[in-house]
């Protein structure tokens, strides 16, 4: 399958839209995927976080080499790594809807 990194989940990020509005994001997961080696990390709006749906945003992105680095997410452009990351987000999605990551 795909293995996470050892960091705690839960880190805040502040997205930038087309018309320069920012919001916070907070993160999800992360994983690496054994076929392609690129990094995923699936995000979501932080003001849904106690919302019964949240929607979803899914980037690519490369391990920082060091701890000053900032991560920058990258947009996923192939339809099958689209497939890919939605088979984790599903593994990770109970009956009811709930995430347990």
């Amino acid at each position: 399958m795909s293995e996470q990194t050892p960091r705690d989940d839960g880190e805040i990020f502040t997205l930038v839209d087309e018309a320069g509005n920012e919001e916070l994001y907070k993160e999800a997961m992360r994983f690496q995927s054994p076929e392609t080696g690129k990094w995923y990390i699936c995000l979501y709006p932080l003001d849904e976080e106690n919302d019964e749906e949240v929607g979803i945003q899914a980037f690519t992105f490369e391990e920082p080499t060091s701890e000053e680095d900032e991560l920058e997410l990258l947009p996923i452009e192939n339809d099958a790594e689209w497939e890919m990351v939605q088979e984790v987000l599903n593994t990770f999605i109970d009956d009811d809807g709930n995430f347990n990551a």
